[in-house]
């Protein structure tokens, strides 16, 4: 019980019957993982309308609350064994929401009416010929494809934006595109509508964020891919979802008439959930909002033990990941590793200086290595690539390494890939004047003992992702 916070509160004018005492779970935080920095909170809300009864406070969910802003204060550490001590220096950690505070002072029912939505809440009016408001279906759609359509153009505008993908950020954009895409559809949006929402979004941010309107083109470009290829998935998918629904009530419909005291079933098994993810690309929380929407649930453990079966049929390229995709340390796969560093230039140098490592993975036989790129390769930039890279095998180039400060490596121009697994020191790997690569290693002595470089194949891997396949005669 805060009672330190409740008599600053007191003291600082809020009236006594204006102060709540809530439960841990409300006026806690933390710690962010098992053990960290966390302490007591006190919140602040906006009594928007009469509470619906004497017993009403900031938990009720009657809407008379809008919490606008949170302190927490961060006085103890947790550790390992459930203990706390005080943290030798405290501090608050705040935060405002400052669209719902723009709502409270225009006296808005919420932030989709004020003046930063407007002009996209218009474009969708006009592109579906719904009014926002106007039933509360229609109203979560529109809200639904403002607040995804917004995000979706921050991530591609961003100076280091990402593009849609199934890994990663890029698959956090994917299901924010996807989930607009489908409750687009439900107000009769046509295909290629969420660019021209992103262009009201540009509009009323390219004054704060102008790399919204440089990038302009390329967050049109990404949205339209994606929404053509995700109406696609979409138009399969949900057809394979009412497969799913009629079938389980077609079998409780049957096994009502057999037996009166049978039990229906009113969940989509965990099979069925992860076979529409794995082969239609729902995500399960798609899935689970789909159902809900028609009175069922989905069994989330069946589909859990489904997703870990399949993860573990790939557990080992996994495990490769922040070993520099390497599956092992033998020779052969040490010479691969080195020769992604020199693909990795050469393919800046010929395709594009923005072309940056996505994912890598190395066996004895092959390496295989993801990059960033709008288009396919053409042939003619396939075999530039082979030529330099085969060129700087046989100059027979030292391959030196140093070991620097990573603010050293940045200013001495080095490239750097998942900067966040990095420490403070890190290997550094120069190649002449043709790679500089931050790494862990390993690598061969000299670029002569790698062989003759070949690229077998060249495809697609994602939205704007490419996948070389290549090997080491």
């Amino acid at each position: 019980r805060d009672d330190e916070a409740a008599a600053l509160w007191e003291k600082a004018g809020i009236k006594k019957e204006n102060i709540y005492y809530m439960s841990r779970e409300n006026n806690w935080w933390g710690p962010a993982g098992l053990t960290g920095p966390c302490g007591t909170d006190t919140e602040m809300f906006i009594i928007r309308k009469p509470k619906c009864s004497p017993a009403c406070n900031p938990d009720c969910k009657c809407g008379a609350f809008l919490e606008i802003w949170n302190d927490v204060f961060m006085r103890f550490n947790k550790q390992a064994d459930g203990t706390y001590t005080e943290l030798s220096q405290k501090n608050v950690d705040t935060g405002m929401g400052l669209e719902r505070a723009l709502c409270v002072l225009n006296g808005k029912s919420s932030v989709y009416e004020t003046d930063i939505f407007e002009n996209a809440i218009a474009k969708i009016s006009e592109l579906t010929g719904k009014t926002y408001g106007e039933s509360e279906e229609v109203t979560k759609s529109f809200r639904v494809l403002l607040d995804h359509t917004r995000t979706a153009t921050f991530m591609l505008g961003d100076e280091k934006g990402i593009v849609p993908s199934n890994t990663d950020q890029g698959y956090i954009l994917r299901r924010i595109i996807r989930r607009a895409v489908r409750f687009g559809r439900k107000i009769n949006l046509p295909e290629g509508s969420l660019a021209k929402i992103s262009e009201a979004f540009i509009k009323e941010y390219e004054c704060v964020y102008p790399e919204l309107k440089i990038n302009a083109e390329k967050i049109a470009e990404e949205l339209n891919k994606e929404e053509t290829k995700i109406n696609k998935t979409l138009q399969q998918g949900l057809k394979e979802f009412e497969k799913c629904i009629n079938g389980i009530e077609r079998k409780n419909a049957f096994m009502s008439q057999k037996d009166p005291a049978y039990i229906p079933e009113k969940a989509i098994n965990g099979k069925q959930a992860f076979h529409l993810y794995d082969t239609y690309g729902f995500p399960v929380e798609i899935t689970d909002e789909m159902a809900k929407e028609r009175g069922f649930a989905v069994d989330l453990d069946g589909y859990k033990a489904a997703f870990e079966e399949h993860q573990s049929k790939s557990k080992a390229g996994s495990e490769q990941k922040f070993a520099c995709g390497l599956a092992d340390h033998k020779e052969a796969t040490t010479a691969l590793h080195t020769a992604t560093h020199l693909l990795h230039a050469a393919l800046k140098k010929v395709c594009s200086p923005d072309v940056n490592q996505k994912g890598s993975n190395i066996t004895e036989e092959r390496l295989r290595f993801d990059f960033n790129l709008p288009q396919p390769m053409t042939a003619e930039q396939i075999k530039a690539v082979e030529d330099l890279v085969n060129e700087v095998i046989a100059k027979d180039i030292p391959v030196v390494m140093k070991e620097i400060t990573l603010e050293e490596a940045k200013a001495e121009g080095f490239t750097g890939l998942f900067e966040s697994k990095y420490g403070e020191v890190v290997k550094t790997y120069t190649i002449g004047d043709f790679s500089k690569e931050i790494c862990g290693g390993p690598h061969v002595e000299s670029t002569g003992k790698l062989g003759k470089f070949k690229i077998q194949k060249e495809q697609s891997c994602g939205s704007g992702i490419r996948r070389i396949k290549a090997v080491l005669e």
